[in-house]
């Protein structure tokens, strides 16, 4: 393939906003599919947890042609927590597609990529998407989008950005939105037109690994963008580490560009071109392939830190190994490690214990994410509370800080402000939008975690809830906790419905009748605060005696189910999740009484 025939472009868009959806028609336009092929929707998301969430997570590549031209695209996650996803592919991409709904405009994820993506100096095309929807303003939103480039610093040659409007469901892009055209041509021009060819330096082979694939059959797989020279089949090389700039010897045993969804095996990749390697040893994402002769390292890609931690320890409830198939310190360390390899923005501290791992990420999702594959692998573990990561800067005990955006029903406003200034929020802003309301706030991460579900109760699952991390700012002071205190069971056994039902005016209970309980588990939430030790596995007592009434009807309120971000959110210090392939159960650190009282002395 010729340098000048190749376009590489990734994909940026806020979570929902028809970025996956337009990746689709993309691929249906190159043809990649046979006319009888009906691939579906939401091709690129191909793991399970991405369809179930209806988010992207992982960023991949894909190739579509068009005319005599090859298109590389990178779909890139919309969420900043998975902002490690992002961060290395960006450095493959010599432009990008801004994908913007035509209604709600620019949201505060979409400005972290595009940040990024702006800092690496690539050509913006920006895609207004979504214009068939009712009450859209398109031109307004083309204005927005203006001046968020113009806030995150972009050259003139960025702010000179063509854009399209369209409509990704429908399939048709066009210029000007009040004229729908009947196809996705117009963009697939766009690109070919707008976006540069890769640049191409002279010099020796150079590549930066950017992403890696595992393949039962070829082991590891090293992706990445050849920066300059060429690079053939069996080729020695040498690898230039990321951090400690060491140089190790290897070869290239085989090499495969990316064409439709498929890799295809070729002899030799020449600059501008994204390729994958397989035979290198003991690589990681970040290292240099260079020339034998005279290695040069590129410049290491930036990753943010981490500002959350988690506590990871083995299954020691009554019920360990019971449903899964990896339940030891050793399954978990092993696993946690594997991750790292490529979860950049992921990091493993020591605890002084062998059973238990510090785990730092970016957030509750990003953790949660990890946690959720684990438990569908067969792993058995237990998960502290979230913790923020503090830090000190010149003497000062700082705290990362968040740039909040809620967006409600009006008549709730008043309810999310009052909540988010008793976790330290400042407000920064508040614009009504038709019946809602925008607000945006400064608050610690601290105060955000737990803050959606409350939101989501309190309007009935109207608000829409996001945030980004801005900064570390000095230490607001200490933030209001849950009031209400635990139910925890008193002895093993099942629950009773008849316990259940007299015990309802003590609170309300997470599990259903009939379930198998264990002493310490956490199985409700108390009415006032302070924990109560409840006996759930008490059943009727039987008398000879027959009396009318005394056989009254039982009525049990459901339960509430928690989702796995939900149980992280909602445990205190002194409890654990513990997560199993089929259940989530909520338990005390200690479970017996004798003992949390003890240690609460």
């Amino acid at each position: 393939m010729e340098v000048n025939k190749i376009r590489n472009i990734a994909i940026i868009a806020h979570v929902d906003h028809g970025k996956t959806t337009l990746v689709d028609k993309l691929l249906m336009a190159g043809k990649l599919f046979k006319d009888h092929e009906t691939p579906g929707e939401l091709i690129m998301d191909s793991n399970d947890l991405e369809r179930e969430r209806g988010i992207t997570i992982l960023a991949k590549n894909v190739s579509v042609r068009y005319k005599d031209y090859k298109i590389n695209v990178i779909d890139t996650p919309g969420h900043s927590d998975f902002g490690g996803e992002v961060e290395r592919v960006l450095n493959m991409a010599d432009g990008c597609l801004l994908l913007v709904d035509a209604f709600e405009g620019p949201m505060p994820q979409t400005r972290f990529v595009l940040q990024k993506a702006l800092q690496l100096g690539l050509k913006p095309i920006v895609v207004i998407n979504k214009v068939d929807k009712k009450n859209c303003t398109p031109d307004e939103v083309h204005e927005q989008v203006f001046d968020l480039m113009f806030q995150l610093d972009g050259t003139e040659e960025q702010l000179d950005f063509p854009t399209f409007y369209g409509s990704a469901k429908q399939g048709w892009m066009s210029t000007d939105w009040k004229t729908p055209t009947d196809s996705i041509t117009p963009l697939l021009d766009g690109i070919i037109q707008y976006i540069p060819a890769p640049a191409v330096e002279e010099g020796s082979t150079q590549m930066l690994i950017t992403s890696l694939e595992y393949s039962a059959y070829i082991g590891r797989v090293a992706i990445g963008r050849v920066h300059r020279g060429s690079i053939k089949t069996g080729q020695p090389i040498a690898l230039v580490k990321r951090e400690s700039r060491a140089v190790v010897k290897s070869r290239i045993k085989d090499l495969y560009v990316f064409e439709g969804f498929d890799k295809l095996k070729v002899e030799e990749v020449k600059a501008g071109e994204i390729c994958a390697l397989v035979g290198l040893e003991g690589f990681d994402i970040g290292d240099t392939v260079a020339d034998i002769e005279k290695p040069e390292g590129m410049k290491a890609i930036s990753i943010d830190e981490p500002t959350m931690s988690m506590l990871f320890t083995i299954n020691n409830s009554p019920f360990y190994g019971k449903e899964g198939k990896f339940v030891t310190s050793r399954h978990i360390k092993d696993r946690l490690e594997k991750e790292l390899e490529k979860n950049l923005a992921l990091r493993l501290g020591e605890t002084g214990s062998a059973d238990s791992f510090m785990v730092f990420g970016r957030g509750v999702l990003h953790l949660s994410v990890l946690i959720e594959t684990m438990r569908r692998e067969g792993y058995e573990l237990q998960i502290g509370q979230p913790q923020v990561i503090f830090k000190e800067i010149d003497g000062v005990k700082s705290e990362p800080m968040e740039e909040l955006t809620i967006d409600l029903p009006e008549t709730d406003a008043g309810k999310a402000i009052e909540t988010v200034s008793q976790r330290k929020g400042e407000m920064l802003n508040m614009e009504p939008k038709g019946d809602r309301m925008i607000l945006k706030f400064m608050i610690p991460s601290r105060g955000i975690i737990g803050l959606r579900n409350y939101l989501l109760n309190v309007t009935a699952g109207e608000a829409i809830v996001t945030h980004r991390f801005k900064e570390y700012q000095a230490f607001r002071g200490e933030i209001p906790g849950r009031i209400n205190g635990s139910l925890i069971v008193m002895e093993q056994g099942e629950a009773i419905a008849y316990s259940l039902h007299n015990l309802q005016d003590r609170g309300k209970f997470f599990i259903n009748e009939g379930e198998a309980v264990y002493e310490g588990q956490v199985i409700g939430e108390h009415s006032r605060s302070g924990d109560l030790v409840i006996n759930v596995t008490k059943t009727k007592k039987l008398t000879n005696m027959r009396a009318s009434g005394s056989d009254e009807k039982m009525r049990i309120a459901p339960p509430i189910i928690f989702s796995l971000e939900e149980a992280l959110e909602y445990i205190q210090s002194d409890e654990y999740v513990e997560v199993t392939p089929k259940s989530i159960r909520l338990r005390k650190i200690y479970l017996n009484e004798t003992d949390r009282k003890r240690n609460s002395k």
